[in-house]
């Protein structure tokens, strides 16, 4: 019996894993209220979707793109990334998120970084809400394809 326990406990949360990898956007617009003391969301055309602050850069079309690549002043840390070509997608915010200075420096840089904050919960759900301001994957790769 006890093996049967073990065995069905094993198998519930396996299959439970997805459902919490994967964040809720409509959570996330919620949870994204920390975030908006330091970071906007403003389209290429300048139009301002999230209003916030601009200590942070903005965060239109972040997933999916290349670390360091938005018009800010990034540290040396997040410029190392770029020059490496990392790409954010969602599970990279997510864990950047939780522990921006943590999560540098297993990217093997020394970890600098101006974002202070640490996102405790609801790091999967920002960054879901943050990837329904990106292209879709399917319009990137067309795009990449015509060029």
């Amino acid at each position: 019996m006890k093996r049967l326990s073990t065995a069905l406990a094993t198998v519930f949360c396996v299959t439970a894993l997805p459902a919490f990898a994967e964040g809720d956007a409509e959570a996330g617009a919620k949870v994204f209220g920390k975030c908006r003391s330091c970071h906007t969301i403003a389209d290429t055309d300048g139009n301002v979707i999230v209003k916030g602050g601009r200590t942070g850069p903005n965060l239109y079309g972040i997933v999916g793109a290349t670390a360091g690549s938005a018009d800010f002043r990034y540290t040396k840390s997040l410029m190392a990334l770029n020059e490496a070509g990392f790409v954010w997608d969602e599970a990279k915010i997510a864990e950047f998120a939780a522990d921006p200075r943590g999560y540098l420096k297993t990217q093997g840089t020394d970890g600098k970084t101006r974002m202070t904050f640490k996102l405790n919960k609801g790091g999967a759900d920002v960054a879901a809400y943050l990837a329904t301001f990106s292209a879709a994957p399917e319009a990137a790769d067309e795009t990449t394809a015509t060029e």
